[in-house]
């Protein structure tokens, strides 16, 4: 039989996702602090793939905003930049209230208890300072409304830039501020079973505005990347 033409691209496009969420979620976590070095030859070692799936997922995540390259030079972590986080913010604030406005007329009642179930997770996560399973809890809830909007173009963006806002995320959750989102979820949830779609999708932004004040307190505005090993690490 013929030789198949596309034989080996399965298999390489596997190491490249799984190269980059690996790196993705090392700096997301502080594992891989922001303004650190990264040598290819590390990471080839690290994640036991060939420098072709390490070099394709850096410049991915270069792309998202997680990783700083100057050619010939370096290749770091990329600080924690104010503009930055501030441009992905928007965007994704954006798309959840998108995701929720044209969910609304698809939300069933079990929809609707698993984002109650996904909110109790959440609490009961933050009761215990458990950061990632309050982000997880925090990806379910509203990931209910993206999966609901059945807009593959909302996951795409969110895909993209949610990960910039990720360790921000990390630091609003491990600390007080975070509790007031289990108040807002419950809002959001009320005027999704009420049908309220303007008052959802005003609480939906509301939530999602409550990382810029901590934004405030961690970076002021005007300070830029250096190459140093500015920015803030994750509380672990």
């Amino acid at each position: 039989m013929p030789v198949p033409q596309g034989r080996g691209l399965v298999s390489r496009s596997l190491l490249r996702d799984n190269a980059y969420r690996a790196i993705r979620d090392a700096i997301v976590d502080g594992t891989l602090a922001p303004g650190e070095r990264l040598n290819d030859s590390d990471l080839v070692e690290w994640l036991g793939v060939s420098r072709t799936p390490v070099r394709e997922a850096l410049a991915r995540l270069e792309q998202a905003g997680l990783v700083l390259t100057k050619p010939g030079r370096y290749t770091m972590v990329s600080p924690l930049d104010v503009r930055a986080v501030r441009a992905a913010q928007s965007v994704t604030a954006a798309m959840h209230e998108l995701a929720v406005r044209e969910a609304m007329p698809h939300l069933s009642a079990a929809e609707l208890d698993a984002m109650r179930e996904a909110n109790a997770r959440f609490a009961e996560a933050l009761r215990r300072n458990d950061v990632d399973a309050a982000i997880a809890a925090d990806d379910a809830f509203h990931g209910v409304a993206v999966t609901a909007c059945a807009n593959p173009a909302v996951r795409t963006v969110l895909e993209q830039f949610t990960p910039v806002l990720r360790r921000l995320e990390r630091l609003r959750f491990s600390s007080l501020s975070g509790r007031g989102s289990v108040a807002q979820h419950d809002r959001i949830i009320g005027l999704c079973e009420a049908g309220d779609v303007e008052g959802a999708v005003a609480a939906t932004r509301a939530n999602w505005q409550t990382l810029l004040p901590l934004l405030d307190t961690v970076l002021p505005d005007g300070d830029e990347p250096d190459g140093g090993s500015g920015g803030v690490s994750s509380p672990h």
